[in-house]
């Protein structure tokens, strides 16, 4: 039960990752390869705050501005240099390597006597403090951290949601599915992709800095992969909804992350090498991107014979 709530909670920390990579990948369709330094930036610069005294929530936020910053780095690169936008996303992200070892100082950052937001979470109630759920038992601690989870993820979706349907909102989503219409209607598209990017970026570095403060630990490597976690966590959550209204992609994404992290957790717990757990990653995304597909020819096929 523990192993459960443990990898539902990880999978809401890690849903705002796939909200960032929703909107460059969905909604801008620009295909940005930043997230896998802005993430680990994120967790460098809480991690680094936090050794240094600085209280958790504010650490958090400045966390979520290095992310910002990183993804307007990208935008202008992109839009005022005329860099094609996946080698944007790419200098950015190689870049950020070396920026998170300066922030860190060294590649490994540990938290185990820090406070955090985490920490804060769990001292609502003692360590011996359990519940129990017929054979199940689960520490009340826990709990508390899946609960502010859920209240984090819930306020950044319901804020997500709610500017997406601004005229500034309306026109970022625009940009994604017609730039020269939108262009013809005088919204600057540069600027606005730069500001899709930030906010893209300052939410995957939201996650991690969350991350780290779940963890234990910032470690400089913590960003590989990442991108393809959350597109797998989109690419899930998008199957599962069935819609491509933006208040249904919000949600499929955190239900895809959260299926996501307990796809590997069970992998995990039927023995699955560690070793492999980048292998299994890409076999996941691969079902994911095939499913839809194969679904739909077989629905077409059974509707025929049907006929």
């Amino acid at each position: 039960m523990m192993q459960l709530i443990g990898s539902f909670s990880m999978g809401l920390i890690l849903s705002l990752l796939a909200l960032g990579v929703l909107i460059s990948f969905r909604i801008l369709a620009f295909r940005d390869l930043t997230v896998e330094g802005s993430i680990a930036l994120g967790g460098a610069v809480a991690a680094t705050l936090l050794v240094q005294g600085w209280n958790p929530w504010l650490a958090t936020l400045m966390a979520f501005l290095a992310g910002a910053s990183a993804g307007t780095v990208t935008g202008i690169l992109a839009t005022r240099f005329q860099i094609n936008g996946l080698l944007a996303g790419i200098l950015v992200m190689t870049a950020l390597y070396s920026v998170n070892l300066r922030v860190m100082g060294k590649s490994n950052l540990p938290l185990l006597k820090e406070q955090t937001v985490v920490t804060m979470a769990q001292n609502l109630s003692t360590p011996q403090a359990k519940l129990n759920f017929g054979r199940w038992e689960a520490s009340v601690q826990d709990i508390y951290v899946m609960g502010l989870a859920v209240v984090l993820i819930g306020l950044v979706a319901g804020a997500m949601f709610a500017f997406f349907k601004t005229n500034l909102g309306l026109a970022m989503r625009a940009t994604g599915d017609n730039e020269q219409m939108i262009r013809a209607l005088g919204v600057d598209v540069g600027w606005m992709l730069t500001f899709g990017l930030a906010l893209s970026n300052g939410l995957v570095a939201l996650s991690g800095a969350l991350l780290v403060q779940y963890q234990g630990y910032a470690d400089v490597q913590m960003g590989l992969g990442m991108v393809v976690w959350g597109l797998a966590s989109v690419i899930i959550g998008e199957s599962l909804v069935g819609s491509r209204q933006i208040g249904m992609l919000l949600v499929g994404a955190v239900m895809g992350s959260v299926l996501f992290r307990l796809l590997v957790a069970i992998a995990l717990r039927w023995g699955l090498n560690p070793n492999d757990l980048k292998l299994v990653t890409a076999v996941f995304v691969f079902g994911a991107l095939v499913a839809p597909n194969a679904i739909e020819v077989a629905r077409r096929k059974l509707s025929a014979r049907m006929r």
